[in-house]
């Protein structure tokens, strides 16, 4: 019975999402990194839907209210469509956002980008 009452517990106890991996922008696949510096620099973007508020339903990424994030496609080579990949970035303005996330799977798991500071 106690099991029950722990998976309860788990199911309504929306603090905090799990901890995110890290992962550097240069350990990234190439299509990644381009993203990244199109959302840096304001585009253009190739697909309509980049830059569209991400509402981070799954709850995977820190909370936030609407319109924190923002979501953009990377391009995977030999798919006939958006494919799987994106790039979740949060704050303003959006070509300095305070973090971006990615994802390789469509939204089921996500790596914070950690990119070196300049000098």
């Amino acid at each position: 019975m106690s099991g029950g009452v722990a998976a309860k517990e788990r199911s309504t106890d929306t603090a905090s999402p799990p901890p995110v991996a890290t992962v550097a922008l240069s350990d990234l696949p190439p299509q990644a990194q381009t993203t990244h510096r199109l959302v840096r620099s304001g585009g253009p973007f190739p697909y309509a839907k980049d830059g569209v508020v991400f509402g981070n339903r799954e709850r995977l990424l820190p909370a936030h209210p609407r319109g924190y994030y923002r979501e953009y496609t990377v391009k995977t080579p030999g798919s006939r469509d958006r494919g799987a990949r994106r790039i979740v970035c949060g704050g303003t303005p959006p070509t300095a956002p305070a973090v971006c996330y990615y994802t390789a799977d469509h939204y089921n798991s996500f790596r914070r980008i950690v990119v070196p500071q300049a000098e």
